[in-house]
């Protein structure tokens, strides 16, 4: 079986700096907001171009924070793309915020900039962009939106470390934007892990006492806070893994070539790439409407797959107060979208193998 992601073996070739790095960790005997997570934090924005990193818990805490640290809540609509997955909306949804959701670009996934405006509000604060799939949105208009009607830009970069527009990498599109670091992402450590990149630095500092409960000094709170720290171990593994993030995102945009250039079945809509050299494919998603039929049989021919993602949020039970809304859009792709394997790892004969089967399925 091809796995759609052999996480052993991505993470094999830094297992001795790891080792070292773990054991280093412990002779100092300090496991939270120690020099590793700074040392990370320090590269990181550095990587981003932002003045500032916060290494925090996850990249859902990321999202969250964003908006408690510009003082959003109850009655502040954020604006968000409606396909994408749901810790995005849960982030606006756990502020006390209301996600007015946005249909997406069928070519590119990413949210549909001509249709930002209609929905603003007097309510409105805020654009939370998702770079879906790994591909940066466009921002010239969006850009042109938000200082047109005195909007936040809050990027959700989870999905796209490394990615860049115009020669900006996402992380520094916006006001602030927010990463995770699941194992499974691009740039990803061994557990629950996220950041914050931002060049506004009084919110950096306010964010920084809001995710450690709410304090500048220990035992005095400014903030009803938060416990959201990236711990020394997982800082460590990201300082060792940011090294390489580069070759390997190199190394993907080669497979999706592969892909895109090879993949000829006409059942199978290949995802749009407005620039080959800045997308980072943290997935490899095609559209099809024979979409069960299809996984089967590359489930029948050896291949894992996966579905990012089969129900989109508003048909969700969690957000039943949207479930008669209609985005035919958003619904098509999630019924049509699957995700092909895609890794810094993958063999050639394998990449092969699956354009090979793709190629001979028949509906």
């Amino acid at each position: 079986m091809i796995p759609f992601l052999d996480l052993h073996a991505v993470n094999t070739p830094y297992h001795d700096a790891i080792e070292e790095k773990i054991r280093s960790i412990l002779s100092r005997g300090r496991y939270l907001l120690g020099e590793e997570n700074e040392a990370f934090c320090t590269s990181f924005a550095e990587y981003c171009g932002t003045k500032h990193a916060l290494g925090v818990g996850n990249g859902l805490e990321a999202l969250e924070l964003l908006l408690r640290g510009y003082g959003f809540g109850s009655g502040d609509e954020i604006i968000v793309p409606a396909n994408t997955f749901i810790a995005t909306i849960l982030a606006i949804s756990h502020a006390g915020c209301t996600p007015i959701l946005i249909e997406p670009d069928i070519t590119t996934y990413n949210i549909d900039s001509t249709k930002i405006e209609k929905a603003i509000t007097p309510r409105t604060k805020a654009i939370m962009l998702v770079h879906l799939y790994g591909q940066a949105v466009e921002m010239e208009n969006i850009w042109e939106i938000a200082q047109r009607h005195s909007l936040k830009i809050l990027e959700d970069s989870a999905q796209a470390h490394g990615a860049y527009y115009q020669e900006r990498r996402v992380g520094n599109l916006g006001d602030a934007s927010a990463f995770s670091f699941y194992p499974g992402k691009n740039l990803g450590c061994f557990g629950d892990g996220g950041a914050i990149t931002t060049n506004d630095t009084e919110l950096y500092h306010k964010i920084q006492a809001l995710a450690n409960y709410g304090s500048y000094k220990k035992y005095h709170h400014l903030y009803k806070g938060y416990n959201s720290r990236l711990d020394e171990i997982q800082a460590g593994i990201l300082s060792i893994k940011l090294q390489h993030l580069d070759k390997d995102n190199q190394y993907r945009r080669e497979i999706a070539q592969y892909y895109r250039e090879n993949i000829t079945n006409p059942h199978i809509t290949l995802p749009s790439c407005s620039n080959e050299s800045s997308h980072v494919w943290h997935l490899f998603v095609i559209r099809t409407k024979e979409r069960s039929q299809l996984q089967q049989y590359l489930a029948d021919n050896g291949i894992e797959t996966l579905i990012h993602y089969p129900v989109p949020p508003h048909k969700q039970p969690a957000y039943e107060e949207w479930n008669s809304l209609s985005l035919p859009i958003t619904e098509k792709i999630h019924e049509e979208v699957l995700s092909l394997p895609i890794s810094p790892v993958m063999q050639k004969k394998d990449i092969e193998y699956i354009v090979e089967c793709l190629n001979r399925y028949k509906a």
